[in-house]
């Protein structure tokens, strides 16, 4: 049987999670959805489209839709849907896993990974987080699990951005692309996002892209920070209160720490290398840093050249788990430049960096 797609769908409380999901389940595509609803809090799916709510956890919806609460284990839920499945018991073609606002991404993503049933049945597709735009700025401000949710995401849609001013939203988006610059972002309304924007994004498979959109760095870089150090290495980011001059955050406070990103604990930063790394020392040096900063790696992935192979090395983790792939070959004429993005809370960049100059050739 080919694996089941499924998607965690995160965003803080009142960001529009279940006006998003209703949008999905009610829109005629002819794809009929499993809904894992992490607990049923006060915006739970309405009863109007349910068909009725049984003692069981598993709710049959008028759409054919199904939907369950998590009353025990994900695995055990997504493990027993899988095999109700495979009996014909239910039909579906994929889940949709919507955690409740305070939760942490990360767990749910490792379920896919750690636990061998599941991984033999799901693939993970992607991590959506919804941002509500009129509160953002203080959500982000105040709570942790607000930032993290950003720091995991592989899309991000920006909801409610018409109740704010053009200026607000350009902040935020900066903000959020500090914070993540690996997941898409945009402002939905939402009647209108299409549902190839929600599923089959494939944002967690071992690509060989890596969507680092290189002009949002360079407008950030007018201080040239490629230190000239001969490793090759570039970092795009600022030091905290370092002066950045993008217009959202001029307070006229140069160089205080008043520019507010540069204050979030989740922070990305982005490695270049033009020389190849040593596969041992590589290895060697990730699997030491996971096993001390793998709580505040969020996300972090790269497409590396490497010694004594002709292809791509594709990389990437959540947490603890890492794993890594043979991508394509390097195609002719093309520089082999080895580009890694990590995502994560305080995380310790100078030592990162200079283990990663340490495992080059």
């Amino acid at each position: 049987m080919p694996l089941i797609p499924a998607t965690i769908l995160t965003g803080f409380l009142g960001s529009g999670k279940t006006t998003l999901l209703k949008r999905v389940l009610s829109e005629a595509h002819g794809q009929k959805i499993a809904v894992i609803e992490n607990e049923f809090g006060e915006e739970n799916i309405d009863n109007e489209i349910l068909v009725a709510d049984t003692e069981e956890n598993i709710i049959q919806m008028s759409n054919g839709c199904i939907c369950c609460t998590i009353r025990d284990d994900l695995r055990a839920t997504l493990q027993d849907l899988a095999s109700r499945k495979r009996k014909g018991e239910l039909v579906f073609d994929r889940v949709v896993i919507e955690t409740t606002g305070l939760a942490d991404p990360g767990p749910v993503a490792q379920t896919f990974f750690m636990d061998d049933e599941v991984a033999e049945q799901y693939l993970l597709d992607s991590i959506l987080t919804l941002v509500d735009a009129k509160h953002a700025a203080q959500q982000l401000n105040d709570r942790q699990e607000a930032r993290r949710q950003v720091g995991f995401a592989d899309q991000i849609f920006i909801s409610k951005a018409d109740l704010v001013d053009a200026g607000e939203l350009d902040a935020l988006t900066h903000r959020l692309k500090h914070m993540n610059p690996r997941a898409p972002m945009r402002p939905v309304h939402f009647g209108e996002v299409a549902l190839k924007e929600v599923f089959d994004l494939r944002g967690f498979n071992l690509n060989a892209k890596l969507d680092i959109d290189p002009d949002f760095l360079k407008a950030d870089d007018d201080h040239d920070h490629d230190h000239g150090d001969g490793h090759g290495h570039e970092q795009h980011d600022h030091a905290p209160g370092e002066p950045c001059n993008h217009p959202s955050h001029q307070h006229g406070h140069e160089g205080h720490g008043h520019h507010h990103h540069h204050d979030d604990d989740v922070k990305s930063f982005v490695y270049r290398a033009t020389r190849p790394f040593n596969p041992a020392k590589l290895e060697d040096f990730l699997g030491a840093v996971v096993q001390v900063y793998g709580p505040r790696m969020l996300r972090y992935k790269g497409v590396l050249a490497m010694e004594g192979t002709d292809r791509k090395v594709i990389f990437q983790g959540v947490h603890q788990l890492m794993g890594s792939d043979l991508g394509p070959a390097w195609a002719e004429g093309e520089a082999r430049v080895s580009k890694m993005v990590f995502i994560g809370l305080d995380l310790p960049r100078d030592i990162l960096v200079q283990g990663l100059d340490q495992s080059l050739v």
